[in-house]
């Protein structure tokens, strides 16, 4: 009877599965399909469209939808100008550049609320007037470490033989850069503009903070859809959102998949 018992609860790796599947079925994939279901609801739970056909041809909504696209594309683009060189040189940095990836983490270990308003009492006391620059550096400041640690990990398991060839070929470093190590670090390219542009364009609390309520985001309006009892617009918005999320990380397969065939190829 004991053998019997414990041939049923043997411990496997599958058993160690079951609680992650259990939290991804309660707090991914039920709230998924909650937000599917009350976008097709009125208020009086009744079948309904009319929440896609407020959200587009809502001028305001619209309005806020590219205000956001812009500010994530502009965000995006400066962690990406800022984070490569940053990547770079950390990678090719032999003493000290753990410790300084190091520093580049270290304000993710705070709260992104506590960091936002820390950020905001300096420019309140530095009497820089807020708005779309600050909210800018907010974002910058808030997700530049996304974009800087998956172009450090691409860079540096970027094998050596590949740049000690082009050089022994006659290619100067320059050369080098652009026909070698920046094609390999496509993937982290493509990886940290994900990380950014996705939580850019969908967070509140950083705009609002950081421009007194002046600058309304996408993030900004799908939280005032909710408090205002709006759960079908809301969730319009939210289905919005995951339609980018989806977009963006199809890209990413679709790339790394062309890229593991050419490997194969070669």
């Amino acid at each position: 009877m004991a053998k019997s018992l414990t041939k049923k609860f043997k411990m496997t790796k599958r058993v160690f599965s079951y609680p992650y599947i259990l939290f991804m079925l309660l707090f991914v994939v039920v709230p998924l399909v909650m937000i599917l279901v009350y976008a097709f609801l009125d208020n009086d739970h009744q079948f309904t469209l009319s929440n896609f056909q407020t959200f587009f041809t809502s001028r305001s909504s619209l309005y806020v939808l590219g205000n956001s696209l812009f500010v994530g594309v502009i965000t995006t683009a400066i962690c990406l100008l800022i984070g490569y060189p940053a990547a770079y040189f950390l990678s090719k940095s032999k003493s000290g550049g753990k410790v300084m990836v190091l520093l580049f983490i270290l304000p993710m270990w705070v709260n992104f609320l506590i960091r936002t308003l820390a950020t905001k009492e300096i420019f309140m006391a530095m009497n820089v007037e807020l708005g779309m620059g600050t909210v800018l550096f907010g974002m910058v400041y808030n997700y530049l470490p996304f974009m800087i640690l998956p172009l450090h990990t691409v860079i540096s398991g970027i094998d050596k033989s590949y740049t000690e060839a082009a050089r022994d070929l006659g290619a100067d470093d320059l050369t080098t850069f652009f026909k070698v190590i920046l094609p390999m670090s496509v993937s982290g390219i493509l990886s940290g503009i994900t990380m950014v542009f996705i939580p850019t364009i969908s967070t509140f609390a950083i705009s609002q903070l950081l421009s007194n309520g002046k600058i309304f985001l996408f993030g900004d309006s799908i939280e005032l859809k909710f408090s205002q009892d709006m759960y079908g617009v809301g969730s319009v918005m939210s289905l919005v959102m995951l339609v980018f999320v989806l977009v963006s990380s199809f890209i990413m397969n679709r790339y790394n998949k062309n890229k593991n065939v050419g490997r194969t190829l070669w």
